[in-house]
């Protein structure tokens, strides 16, 4: 095994082409081509699925068992952040989230409602694998690279991330438009998940043999330390009581960020059932534009919302990207045509590569002076799940009471709207109480 010395530049790039790896589970599985195939597997006129002794309407199930992962994610992130800082073999547990995450991509061919159960277990494993797998990719970082080296590799594998992830995504959309029959295109579909599956876990190979075993070899993990991450996060919910600005910007993001990882999680599922394409192949053909637009436009969103927060202010900012979220939700109710989605598709890619990047940055500000960045971050990750799980609940059941996703998508204007008027609560110069 070689032992590559922290910030030499093939270990900085062994780790971030784990993104390269990983990143196609997020655009081919989690945003485009399984929303797609999920949707096709019913018949036009019944989008209900009997689970769990209930029936339910297609969208509603799907967004129910994708809140339960980010539950369990929830309360398995700060066990799994606690054994990162101190266990030695922590590349044994991101192998072992890798190849889960992997394996279900790859069980996916054999998803179908009438082995529902086992289909959700793949669906499940694909989604914990890509987050707890992170949870150890993220934590290597100040292992393998100096301070002034982080902020650059780190971008470099969201940048290689993206690239292999839409280099994937047009190959699977080449194989599925090569077919005209229905059914052979679920077949192409059910190969790209194998793609996924394989290119995951071939290409992670890369990453595992050069990434180190540990830092803290040798040590055992105890009851005291699978705790000691849910401590941390005790401690710097007490902190917070203490610093008024953080708490409240805390308190907005938590109340929009809910609103808008539901939006990018259910866009496409909206996107199959609510939009008349008209024929099956235009259906799937505009669904991938539609995601490759939302890509590509994120990335200039992100670039010119770094721009306005710099001459008008983070906050300020971030007050007029929740008036637009605001906006298409009630715009999106009453969406209908391909190119009103294509449109929606534009604004959603613009605004949503901004918050992301400016919520987070925001949140880094208004940090206390502390050398424990990583509680506080593993904090705001942790409210964030929390958040999504919460806002995926609030929209697979009122999709699931009244049988349109309209409404639901309606009902999230609220919560940009509480976003605002918190946000408009968040003082200029730190306060503390």
């Amino acid at each position: 095994m070689i032992q590559l010395e922290k910030g030499s530049k093939k270990l900085l790039n062994a780790w971030a082409f784990y993104d390269w790896a990983n990143s196609v589970y997020t655009l081919t599985i989690a945003s485009s081509i399984f929303p797609i195939f999920y949707s096709a597997l019913f018949i036009s006129d019944i989008k209900t699925v009997e689970a769990f002794g209930f029936e339910f309407k297609s969208t509603a199930l799907i967004a129910f068992v994708t809140a339960f992962t980010f539950l369990v994610v929830v309360f398995t992130s700060p066990l799994l952040s606690g054994i990162a800082d101190y266990v030695g073999n922590k590349k044994a547990f991101m192998k072992f989230f890798c190849y889960v995450g992997g394996l279900g991509c790859i069980g996916l061919y054999w998803f179908s409602l009438d082995h529902i159960y086992i289909s959700l277990l793949f669906y499940f494993m694909g989604l914990i694998g890509y987050w707890g797998s992170l949870v150890f990719y993220n934590s290597y970082l100040p292992d393998i690279a100096f301070a002034n080296q982080q902020d650059k590799i780190s971008a470099k594998g969201f940048s290689m991330g993206y690239i292999g992830s839409v280099l994937l995504l047009i190959v699977n959309l080449a194989m599925v438009m090569s077919q005209d029959d229905g059914d052979a295109k679920l077949q192409m579909m059910r190969y790209s998940f194998v793609m996924v599956g394989v290119w995951w876990i071939l290409f992670s190979q890369y990453s595992f043999y050069y990434l180190p075993k540990g830092v803290s070899s040798g040590h055992k993990v105890t009851k005291d330390v699978v705790l000691n991450g849910f401590r941390e996060l005790k401690i710097v919910w007490k902190q917070m009581q203490s610093n008024l600005r953080l708490k409240l910007y805390l308190r907005a993001f938590f109340v929009y960020s809910m609103a808008v990882q539901t939006i990018m999680l259910v866009a496409v599922y909206f996107g199959e059932e609510e939009i008349a394409w008209g024929s099956d192949s235009e259906k799937t053909m505009g669904l991938i534009v539609s995601i490759l637009i939302i890509q590509i436009i994120a990335i200039l969103g992100a670039v010119l919302t770094s721009r306005a927060s710099a001459k008008y202010g983070n906050i300020k900012t971030l007050i007029f990207i929740n008036f637009i979220w605001m906006f298409l939700c009630f715009y999106g109710y009453f969406v209908k045509t391909p190119m009103q989605f294509y449109v929606t598709a534009f604004f959603v890619g613009f605004i949503m590569g901004g918050i992301q990047a400016l919520s987070r940055s925001t949140y880094s500000k208004f940090l206390p002076a502390t050398e424990d960045t990583t509680s506080y971050f593993s904090f705001f990750d942790v409210a964030e799940k929390i958040g999504i799980v919460i806002g995926m609940v609030i929209f697979a059941t009122i999709d699931q009471i009244t049988g349109s996703m309209r409404n639901a998508f309606l009902f999230l204007f609220i919560f940009f709207l509480l976003g605002i008027i918190l946000l408009f609560r968040v003082p200029k110069n730190a306060i503390t109480n």
